[in-house]
């Protein structure tokens, strides 16, 4: 009965704080980003008149129709160079990339199945992929953490400060990480793709979260002639960087867990000892025959 006193409050608190803090990220956003799309909605009008008035032989409708499908040919993985049709995206290396998202749920949406069997498959795929990928990165993730407990043991065990070697340890693998798969990337893909630093950064953040919007998506430029090993490394980036992600969310959810069953343990102290102290200061019934003295 304590612990449901105690875990109801805790949970409505908790979805309360988590539709503020998603309502104030929408008006944010909104704020953000509203007035920049009425600017480029502008834009974009201006150049189609522009188009109109300098190629007069063209109608309007005709123009909207062979836009449609350039953008149907884009989704569809048709790549256009010059005066050249390409075959873009579905390639073994870009393929096998698409084939990572699906399992990671990165999910980019730059390219999807258009098929009848390739989205059936896809959907077979991700069933058992998905869950597979879960497993695998579950157990790097214990890996890597059993790899910093043991350091951590062994130099807590040498200098008779077992604390502070964890401490320090957790911060120094802290640091390892975020330049493994944060920094080093960000500056890589600065240089490949030719991104600006916060482009770079922001794109490996949203990879590794699995957030993947499809904004931004490396090896993906049909003007950029990329390294052989270029689609593998990114692939490699992208599984060990995620066990790692993992590794660290998990360990702030445990923090967190901790901090809250210590905040509860302390409220149920603070109640114990209220209960005590007014137990003994409740004055007891007088013993049967005893009189109180004038």
């Amino acid at each position: 009965m304590v612990s449901l006193k105690f875990q109801i409050p805790t949970t409505v608190v908790l979805s309360l704080i988590y539709v503020v803090y998603v309502l104030a990220g929408g008006a944010i956003f909104w704020y953000l980003e509203g007035n920049q799309l009425e600017e480029n909605s502008r834009i974009f009008d201006r150049k189609k008149v522009e188009l109109l008035e300098q190629f007069s032989c063209i109608e309007q409708h005709a123009l909207e129709n062979f836009a449609q499908q350039i953008i149907w040919a884009y989704k569809s993985g048709v790549v256009f160079r010059g005066n050249r049709t390409l075959h873009g995206f579905w390639q073994f290396s870009t393929s096998a990339v698409f084939s990572a998202t699906v399992v990671t749920t990165i999910g980019y949406g730059d390219i999807s199945p258009t098929t009848t069997s390739g989205q059936l498959f896809c959907v077979l795929f991700a069933l058992f992929g998905i869950p597979l990928n879960v497993v695998v990165l579950n157990r790097f993730g214990k890996f890597m953490l059993s790899i910093e407990q043991r350091t951590s043991a062994y130099i807590g065990r040498k200098i008779n400060r077992r604390k502070t070697a964890r401490v320090a340890i957790a911060g120094i693998s802290f640091l390892i990480g975020m330049t493994m798969f944060i920094f080093i990337p960000t500056y890589a893909f600065h240089t490949f793709e030719n991104w600006n630093y916060h482009e770079a950064f922001y794109f490996t953040f949203i990879t590794l979260a699995t957030i993947g919007f499809g904004d931004y998506v490396a090896g993906d430029n049909p003007d950029i002639i990329y390294p052989f090993w270029y689609s593998q490394v990114v692939a490699v980036w992208i599984f060990f960087g995620l066990a790692w992600l993992s590794l660290v969310i998990n360990l702030c959810i445990e923090m967190l867990e901790k901090l809250s069953t210590y905040l509860k343990q302390r409220q149920l102290d603070s109640l114990e000892n209220k209960t005590i102290e007014e137990t003994v200061e409740e004055p007891g019934p007088a013993e049967p025959g005893e009189e109180t003295s004038a």
